[in-house]
């Protein structure tokens, strides 16, 4: 469908290459443990995760600060979950959180292998709205920085996704046009729709089972990549 007109692939890094669910669960069970919080893991994740959502929503839309996000994300659950919790301790949580997540470097399934598959034939790029200081450790630490031509981050833009600004930045830093370039991420208000409206074509990774739609072609797993390129 893309073959004879895509130059330049841009990714989504966390949800669509880096599994960020499985290594994130990882961190918490580690720091957990260091720091003697004594909450179920399981229970702690069934309400963490569609609160980090809702907060990076937040944070996406310029609501909150980075700041508020990592602390309210984790004070937020410790009360749902009815765990007292002080400040000082959230705060230092918030801290190891960040410092030990891009030790754990799990990519989903067959994220090499199209990697190897798409690098001869196109120039591979990264759109993210991750924190600059953590995702360029991600990348290097899961063995796929050299992959990449351009990396983009929100940080560095001043914006972040769906803003174009970020799309715009990612086209003049990787010398190409929107016409020939494709963007593949699991967030279809961040990724697809905010692509689309900057000109690009777009590939719905739909990790989260999301029900279907008609914005662009949806893919389940990465190794589909080669129907489209």
């Amino acid at each position: 469908m893309f073959k004879d007109i895509i130059t330049d692939v841009f990714f989504d890094l966390d949800h669509t290459l880096w599994d960020f669910e499985k290594n994130s669960a990882l961190t918490f069970d580690k720091i957990f443990k260091e720091n003697h919080i004594e909450v179920a893991l399981p229970d702690f994740l069934e309400v963490y995760i569609p609160a980090n959502f809702a907060f990076w929503k937040l944070y996406r839309e310029g609501r909150i600060t980075k700041e508020a996000l990592r602390y309210q994300r984790l004070k937020s659950v410790f009360d749902d979950l009815k765990y007292g919790v002080s400040d000082e301790t959230i705060n230092r949580l918030s801290e190891e959180y960040i410092a030990h997540l891009s030790s754990f470097n799990h990519l989903f399934p067959n994220t090499i292998s199209i990697l190897d598959y798409l690098k001869p034939k196109y120039k591979l790029h990264i759109i993210t709205n991750g924190f600059q200081e953590v995702q360029g450790r991600k990348l290097r630490n899961s063995n796929i920085h050299a992959y990449f031509d351009q990396i983009i981050d929100s940080e560095m833009a001043g914006v972040k996704k769906p803003d174009p600004i970020i799309f715009n930045l990612a086209l003049e830093r990787a010398k190409t046009r929107p016409e020939t370039s494709l963007m593949i991420g699991d967030n279809l208000e961040a990724d697809i729709l905010g692509a689309q409206a900057a000109g690009y074509h777009a590939l719905h990774f739909n990790v989260h089972q999301e029900p279907k739609h008609d914005f662009c072609e949806i893919i389940e797993d990465l190794h589909e990549i080669k129907i489209y390129l």
